[in-house]
């Protein structure tokens, strides 16, 4: 066995197809066939359910697969550091929810290159458990999610507490009236959004469990409807208060208990990272928070230079 039989093995599974594993390795179907069937052996296991239609990783193909995902990242994170033992270098693949990719990523980018230039950063945004997974899976080096987490297998630094409140229009009725008046009309991401979680838990503890949901996928959006009246909402204060503030909308405040919201930074246990991972959390586990969530104005620039990346989901938090 040798890594080029990992990567065949890797196609196999991502294309579903020994036909097409073979066109994306530049090789022909005979060898992927042949390569497959010495990993079998060596692992004394089937790697792959073969049908007429398609080609599924087993159970042990699975398993497999994971120890092909760390290997990989390994090896190019040997490369990395290898290749530069003087600075810190190589690619960073960070998760986040929706309003930290619109609203904190610029200022993440623009710090962090001040330190470490030759990083390469992608972000990607989606909902809190996708982001958990993708870290899980070595999709994702870290993310930053609601916390905390209490999963096996990941750690987590606390990056800052955020306090939530509900958003109505200030041209309309209050809140005692939005609320009296059948159904409910409740303006969110999708589901598996932790802001829309904790509005229709808000909801349930007023006895309200029947509501009309506008779902959008930009907090744009969202406000925009709010402030025309189509229903109410939950955002962080500091969204609100700090780029929206001269909206037409009100911020109401929420208990401790719903209102809070803590964000972690997740990685995994491993026993090795590279070292622009373990510069990346060092910077979040050392200074001070108030210097890394700058003004946003102030770093507006930061995306149009150095090497950001941006690879934005169309889900939501």
């Amino acid at each position: 066995m040798n890594t080029n039989d990992l990567k065949i093995f890797e196609a196999v599974a991502e294309t579903g197809s020994f036909t097409k594993a073979a066109a994306a390795m530049f090789t022909v179907q005979s060898n992927v066939t042949a390569r497959i069937k010495s990993l079998e052996e060596e692992f004394g296991a089937e790697l792959f359910s073969r049908t007429s239609r398609k080609v599924e990783l087993t159970a042990a193909g699975k398993t497999l697969m994971q120890y092909c995902k760390q290997i990989s990242n390994l090896i190019a994170e040997a490369k990395s550091d290898v290749q530069s033992s003087t600075r810190v270098s190589g690619s960073l693949r960070i998760g986040c929810i929706e309003t930290t990719m619109a609203l904190k990523v610029p200022e993440m980018i623009n710090h962090f290159e001040e330190h470490f230039p030759d990083v390469d950063l992608t972000f990607k945004s989606d909902m809190r458990n996708a982001l958990i997974n993708d870290v899980l899976n070595f999709n994702l080096d870290a993310a930053f999610v609601s916390g905390p987490i209490n999963l096996s297998g990941l750690d987590q630094i606390r990056i800052r507490e955020e306090q939530l409140v509900i958003v109505t229009a200030s041209k309309g009725p209050n809140m005692e009236e939005l609320l009296a008046k059948q159904p409910v009309k409740i303006v969110v991401f999708g589901q598996g959004c932790i802001f829309r979680a904790r509005l229709e838990s808000w909801l349930s503890s007023k006895g309200i469990v029947h509501y009309k949901s506008t779902v959008l996928n930009s907090i744009e959006g969202i406000i925009n409807f709010v402030e025309a009246g189509l229903g109410m909402t939950i955002l962080p204060e500091e969204v609100v208060s700090q780029y929206y503030a001269g909206r037409k909308i009100i911020s109401n405040a929420l208990d401790k208990q719903l209102g809070t919201m803590i964000t972690v930074l997740i990685f995994r246990q491993d026993k090795t990272q590279s070292a622009a991972l373990k510069a990346f959390i060092d910077m979040y586990s050392k200074l001070d928070k108030s210097e890394i969530i700058a003004p946003l104005n102030e770093a507006q620039s930061a995306g149009k230079r150095g090497k950001l990346k941006i690879r934005e989901t169309k889900k939501m938090p």
